[in-house]
């Protein structure tokens, strides 16, 4: 939305240009002044032909997506990681390893080879004779090949799908990408909290019985859904966090604040994981997934409708307050009370050559990073009653974090862009 002083300044402009003659380049490009009589002449039907200005400068046109979702071909976007934003490239990139299993299937088909290697990336592995699964060295290759997935997906939802429904709702400028960016975020979280609520649902856990996070530790065994479910989380966080770092995409005003987000989730997940918590990594899955659901709906909303974004921002207050806060806080106090849960023998020794991981200090070795997630809530939080408390005096919302790119360039910026154009 332009500013009252832009707009009293583009008016100036435009009558300055509407008294301008349309007859005033000769054909040696130079300015011919108007004269009396040529006004006359063009007053009174004379034969001086009115003709339009060939063409100049070109338009100034601000492009809603940034300049790396532009391809540099295949093997120049995998140089640069534009490949995980142009969905063409990580097709391409995704779509070689499904054709080469399949080759080397062949292969192992008609006995050259004794195995197919390309399944670790495909598959998961580490099943178990009844069933369940375990964890196995060959989920970190499940999970880089899953980071290519995502890729995929997410510029396929936001410039296919997305981008479109902006354009038919009248969002324009830099806001496009915010709503492509939250519009992706709903999709996302929607569907991890669709299913984690159902492997939840199956678990003795179910809804936040946290003194089951310990009995009956360790965990060794999980089902299909659960490992699968765990792995994509990973990868999908992991995904973000080399874009976030990366900076492949321009950085928000909480740069830090989310990079370290990122870094805490990402070790809240190997670590719980690796030492068959999955069960405490669950509840804390959706705790997050949910609550951002709403926070993006709300953020979505904005863009469109300033009046009833406040009603969807306060039924966000409330759900947040309750997963990231109340149930956050809850399974904090699980680690702090519940620990003692784990069988005696299964906390009596530190040996990760064994897989046995439970010690009395280990307690706040799985406290910290909750801890460490639960103080970043926070300071989100603190932000959000700023943004609230604003907008039931100001009736206006706006994000904190976002940067002001979804105001229109001044006039000045126009003139500076045009000058470069005509110096090139």
């Amino acid at each position: 939305m332009s500013r009252p002083g832009q707009r009293r300044r583009a008016s100036s402009v435009t009558d300055a240009l509407r008294q301008v003659p349309l007859n005033q380049q000769a054909a040696s490009g130079s300015l011919t002044p108007v004269t009396p009589a040529s006004a006359s002449n063009v007053s009174t039907g004379g034969n001086t032909e009115v003709k339009p200005l060939p063409a100049g400068p070109p338009r100034v046109r601000r492009s809603e997506l940034p300049e790396q979702y532009e391809s540099k071909g295949f093997w120049g976007d995998l140089k640069t990681g534009r490949w995980m934003l142009v969905p063409s490239s990580a097709f391409k990139l995704m779509i070689a390893f499904p054709i080469l299993y399949a080759v080397i299937e062949q292969a192992r088909k008609a006995g050259y080879v004794n195995d197919n290697p390309i399944k670790y990336l495909l598959f998961l592995q580490g099943e178990l004779p009844n069933g369940l699964y375990t964890k196995v060295w060959s989920d970190l290759a499940f999970v880089c090949h899953h980071i290519i997935f995502w890729s995929f997906v997410r510029q396929v939802v936001t410039l296919h799908v997305l981008r479109p429904l902006a354009h038919s709702l009248g969002i324009r400028g830099g806001k496009v990408m915010r709503f492509l960016e939250q519009g992706y975020a709903i999709f996302y979280f929607t569907m991890t909290s669709t299913v984690g609520l159902n492997v939840m649902s199956k678990l003795p856990i179910w809804w936040y019985k946290t003194s089951e996070f310990w009995i009956g530790y360790p965990h060794r065994e999980i089902p299909f859904q659960l490992k699968l479910y765990y792995l994509l989380q990973a990868s999908y966080w992991l995904q973000q966090t080399i874009l976030l770092a990366g900076k492949i995409e321009k950085p928000r005003k909480d740069f830090k604040e989310l990079v370290a987000h990122h870094i805490v989730t990402l070790w809240l997940i190997g670590w719980s994981y690796n030492i068959h918590l999955t069960y405490i990594g669950v509840a804390v899955f959706l705790t997050m997934d949910i609550s951002d659901i709403f926070l993006s709906l709300a953020k979505c909303v904005n863009y469109v409708s300033e009046y009833w974004s406040q009603f969807f921002f306060a039924f966000f207050v409330a759900v947040w307050t309750y997963f990231r806060h109340y149930l956050n806080i809850r399974i904090l106090w699980s680690v702090y009370t519940e620990f003692d849960l784990i069988p005696a023998s299964e906390r009596a020794v530190f040996k990760p050559w064994q897989d046995r991981w439970m010690v009395w200090w280990m307690k706040w070795q799985i406290f910290a990073p909750i801890f460490l997630l639960q103080l970043i809530n926070l300071f989100w939080y603190f932000l959000i009653w700023r943004i609230l408390i604003r907008a039931l005096f100001s009736d206006k919302l706006a994000d904190e974090r976002s940067d002001d790119e979804d105001e229109e360039p001044s006039i000045e910026a126009k003139v500076k862009a045009l000058k470069g154009s005509k110096a090139e």
